[in-house]
């Protein structure tokens, strides 16, 4: 088993910037991928970003150029900075990981391609 936890989340004003952190411990070896999720109320869980074992980074369209992934899978931490932050950017932002292996940054787009889940921090961003 892999255990995730998130921290970072927390209350920012528009135009803001949160940095999440993301831990993992237990079983951790052939994690292949971690990544960002996140969910708002009423909502289905959206991708955010992803970081493969080799360095590549996926995002989705809509964060491109506000939120940046980074960290060592091989140390087992992910970072995700988020800047010029939106009300609509409200949500439980989540951390998963995958120990399945894939070269298509499309598929770590998917949720169910993710092994390990974290319980998520809550980031609420005010107008």
């Amino acid at each position: 088993q892999v255990q995730l936890v998130e921290s970072g989340g927390g209350l920012v004003q528009a135009g803001g910037s949160l940095r999440l952190s993301c831990a993992a411990s237990g079983r951790t070896s052939g994690t292949y991928a971690m990544g960002w999720f996140r969910q708002a109320p009423g909502k289905e869980r959206e991708f955010v970003a992803v970081m493969c074992w080799n360095g590549d980074t996926y995002y989705a369209d809509s964060m491109k150029g506000r939120f940046t992934i980074s960290g060592d899978i091989a140390k087992n931490t992910v970072y995700l900075q988020m800047n010029s932050l939106k009300p609509e950017d409200t949500a439980v932002y989540s951390c998963a990981a995958s120990k399945k292996v894939n070269f298509s940054g499309s598929y770590y787009q998917q949720g169910d391609k993710y092994d390990y889940w974290g319980q998520g921090t809550q980031v609420t961003v005010s107008s």
